[in-house]
């Protein structure tokens, strides 16, 4: 009689497949990205301060409200020039002095607004706060267009975005915990949290800035006098608006449908989690396909979200339409980054990076205005405003798509040459 030989083992086999899911969605990323990686992670898991701080003004400072709203808007300002600033600082200084001083700078400024007194000591650390929260990003974003290969940026920033949404997500609800045990742990926890980010960076990342080529005056001169850079970043601004009436407009129009803010924080959280299961599911994918027909799509699903606000009346509804809108976040959040970096020459990402988060702030202080002013005609008028904007910018990003390709190629061909020259040199 001859035995059937026993079926081999089930584990080795299973093992073998998570380690290739693995590597396929983390693989082949430098260090320096893991370093960022985890930095950005320690960073989201302390910033507890800013999403409480107009409680922290109104419950522990007594503040009235239409003085915290003035203190808001001072930090709103501050913020707007945040990010122009630290794009001429990392290409002036380099990367890792932009942003660990960055890190450092925010760390101080929270400090100092969690403990003055006077109203305009308040007002003044509300604006340091706010030119100082995104000095870092350009860094940031700069340093992963050094450090990653063309092909797997949007798969890098991506795989940023998924670390940002997770450690926000594990910030509120630790926050709140906090909050209950005293306003001055959320200050202290944010400011340790930007330290050791910045300290992070700053001993482990080596220096990953350019030399740059002919005289550089570090004006922004030579990013505003490009006209496809000019023109995403005005693409940008329409969708920031659309994407900021999720904390602007969105809580107003629910409680008008009689809901309470728990059903407003149980919708925003469908917002985190479609964001951190979906991301490593795509975020791979996505460097396959063209990037301006990514975005285009995530603004289309972002339009169709906001398409179904009209007619939501109920938290189900509401969490089905923001389900819809994150998924568009998912691929704008992805490839708008790595657009920028195809975008910039090497010694410009600093502000070219500088110059997209501005129009993020320029979006941001648009959207209450605008979004209030919409919704007091009605939320229908609000969100079919919100898709028809979305439509706009798809379509302008569509219109841009080739001259994003050809600059995109360029990139690739400029960095396959300095791998080339490197290479050479070490023979």
């Amino acid at each position: 009689m001859t035995s059937t030989p026993p079926p081999a083992p089930a584990a080795p086999a299973a093992a073998g497949r998570l380690r290739t899911l693995v590597r396929v969605r983390v693989g082949g990323l430098p260090g320096a990205f893991w370093v960022l990686w985890t930095g950005s992670l320690v960073n989201r898991l302390g910033a507890m301060v800013n999403p409480f701080l107009s409680l922290y003004l109104t419950q522990v400072r007594d503040i009235p409200l239409h003085t915290v709203g003035l203190i808001l808007t001072v930090v709103g300002t501050g913020s707007v020039l945040s990010q122009p600033l630290g794009g001429f600082l990392t290409d002036r200084f380099g990367r890792r002095a932009a942003l660990t001083g960055g890190m450092l700078a925010n760390a101080a400024s929270l400090l100092v607004l969690g403990h003055v007194q006077s109203l305009p000591a308040l007002t003044a650390a509300g604006f340091a706060l706010g030119v100082t929260i995104d000095l870092f990003r350009p860094a940031a974003q700069a340093l992963v267009a050094d450090a990653v290969p063309a092909a797997d940026r949007t798969r890098a920033f991506g795989m940023l975005l998924w670390s940002v949404n997770l450690g926000f997500s594990a910030a509120m609800i630790l926050g709140g915990h906090l909050a209950t045990r005293g306003f001055h742990l959320l200050f202290w926890v944010d400011a340790a949290a930007c330290a050791v980010f910045g300290l992070l960076v700053w001993f482990a990342v080596p220096e990953t800035r350019p030399t740059a080529t002919g005289h550089d005056s570090g004006s922004y001169r030579a990013v505003l006098t490009d006209p496809v850079m000019v023109a995403f970043g005005g693409v940008v601004v329409l969708y920031a608006v659309v994407f900021q009436q999720a904390f602007a407009t969105l809580p107003i129009a629910m409680g008008r449908n009689g809901l309470s803010g728990d059903v407003y924080g149980q919708v925003m959280a469908v917002n985190g989690v479609v964001v951190i299961l979906v991301q490593p599911l795509i975020g791979h994918r996505l460097g396959a396909f063209d990037k301006s027909r990514v975005l285009a799509t995530g603004f289309l699903l972002a339009a169709t979200g906001s398409a179904l606000l009209t007619v939501a009346s109920a938290g189900t509804s509401y969490g089905l339409a923001v389900a819809v809108w994150s998924l568009g976040e998912v691929l704008v959040f992805a490839v708008t980054a790595a657009i920028v970096a195809d975008l910039a020459p090497p010694s410009l990402r600093g502000r070219y990076n500088g110059l997209l988060g501005m129009a993020w702030g320029t979006g941001f202080l648009i959207a209450p205005l605008a979004g209030t002013r919409l919704l007091s005609a009605g939320a229908a008028v609000l969100w079919s405003s919100c898709a028809v904007l979305c439509c706009v910018a798809a379509l302008a990003q569509l219109t841009l798509a080739p001259a994003v390709r050809a600059r995109s190629a360029d990139s690739m061909r400029q960095q396959g040459s300095r791998t080339w020259l490197l290479s050479a040199r070490r023979m």
